[in-house]
């Protein structure tokens, strides 16, 4: 019921009833303590129409995935001779149901969809058919972090197509722009009440120049400008803000110093669930705390981050690059006596993932396997025993790795 009521809820643009969400099945869930409030002014009327309309508590969860890649090896078995037109949603139909029990679905799309007129290409500059939003959608995706170091692959036209194609595909783009105006938009999607506020970064865009005039195409990190962006969030009527940032050392397992830093002052600055993307490997998650003393708002704050989420799709393989996650994080608004409401989150989820590539001829085939789910069936034809072994490995290496910084 669920499932269904959610698929259809999605299509509704107004705001959406929300049906109580609960997290994954095949994750692993951690309580925590609420890390974060958001308070909204009472207002007597608003406060009257609330009382008679809304329930007293509101629940939702967001998920999110990492890196969306598409190497040259990913597209050949995904052509359809006859129609000449692309079909990833193989790639995403054994996670696709999970997705169904999350409200904001995010993932970082790591290429240009920028046309076939502008080549298709993989590694090192980026070009993938715009096919690939239309699936992600279809997949339970509801947004695209499209700042990220590859995102100015096919240039300024590219940034362009990129996001019209993501739009056109129902898909909420952050993190880029096609102008100006495009740049002032907020990204904030309500959810039976919650509204969420997102935005995203790039630590660069590998030494492509944005020019001058085209500054405000490609968010770079920047902690004032972050802090800036928070606040108008906020002013907007945000209840959580989310930051996608793509930062970090490439294959490296653990968050370096300067991923911290950022991550301090974007907490301090209003932040309160952190998404990192880039290494290409899941690092760890931790729960900051931010004095008043170091906080912009001169208040105590308190997020989450996943310092990396790590690939969710790609052709790489061995070294952890494989595996990625789904992180859950769940929301909860509660209206307060005085008519103002409390928002925080009280746990987290994290289901490990892992690509599946199976070599058919000179074409491979890439399924993303929710992993502890995928060894408790062990009803997949296209598994060897070899294949459960190498899967249960990553799992305990994984769920270790992810606790790193419980205390």
């Amino acid at each position: 019921m669920l499932k269904n009521g959610r698929r259809t809820l999605r299509r509704t643009p107004a705001l959406l009833t929300l049906v109580c969400v609960l997290l994954l099945t095949a994750c692993l869930n951690v309580s925590l303590p609420g890390a974060f409030t958001s308070a909204s002014p009472p207002d007597r009327a608003a406060r009257q129409a609330s009382l008679a309309s809304d329930p007293p508590t509101q629940e939702a969860t967001l998920m999110a995935v990492g890196d969306i890649m598409v190497h040259s090896p990913q597209l050949p078995g995904y052509l359809d001779a006859a129609t000449k037109r692309y079909d990833f949603s193989g790639w995403f139909e054994r996670v696709s149901p999970l997705f169904q029990e999350g409200d904001w679905v995010i993932g970082n799309l790591e290429t240009p969809l920028a046309g076939a007129d502008l080549k298709f290409t993989g590694y090192p500059k980026f070009n993938a058919p715009e096919q690939l939003a239309v699936d992600l959608r279809e997949a339970g995706f509801d947004l695209v972090s499209t700042a990220n170091n590859h995102a100015m692959d096919r240039g300024f036209a590219g940034v362009q197509r990129t996001l019209r194609n993501v739009r056109k595909a129902g898909l909420i783009p952050v993190g880029t722009a096609e102008s100006p105006k495009d740049a002032e938009r907020t990204a904030i999607v309500d959810r039976g009440g919650i509204r969420m506020g997102f935005l995203a970064y790039t630590y660069g865009t590998n030494g492509i120049p944005i020019s001058k005039d085209k500054a405000y195409s490609v968010n770079l990190i920047d902690p004032k400008r972050m802090a800036g962006d928070i606040a108008k969030l906020r002013k907007a009527g945000a209840d959580v803000v989310t930051v996608s940032l793509h930062f970090g050392t490439e294959y490296e397992r653990l968050p370096n110093d300067q991923q911290r830093k950022i991550v301090r002052s974007a907490i301090g600055s209003g932040a309160d669930i952190i998404l990192g993307s880039h290494p290409h490997v899941v690092q760890p998650y931790d729960v900051v705390s931010v004095p008043a003393s170091e906080s912009g708002l001169k208040q105590n704050r308190k997020g989450v981050v996943i310092y990396s989420l790590g690939n969710f799709v790609s052709n790489q393989s061995g070294d952890w690059k494989d595996v990625g996650l789904i992180f859950s994080v769940h929301v909860v608004k509660k209206r307060q006596p005085d008519g103002s409401s409390l928002t925080t989150w009280d746990r987290i989820g994290l289901t490990p993932t892992a690509v599946h590539i199976e070599n058919s001829g000179s074409k491979r085939h890439y399924t993303v396997l929710p992993i502890r789910q995928t060894l408790d069936e062990r009803k997949d034809a296209s598994l060897t025993e070899a294949d459960y072994a190498d899967l249960k490995a990553k799992l305990a290496g994984i769920e270790q790795h992810l606790h790193t910084y419980e205390q």
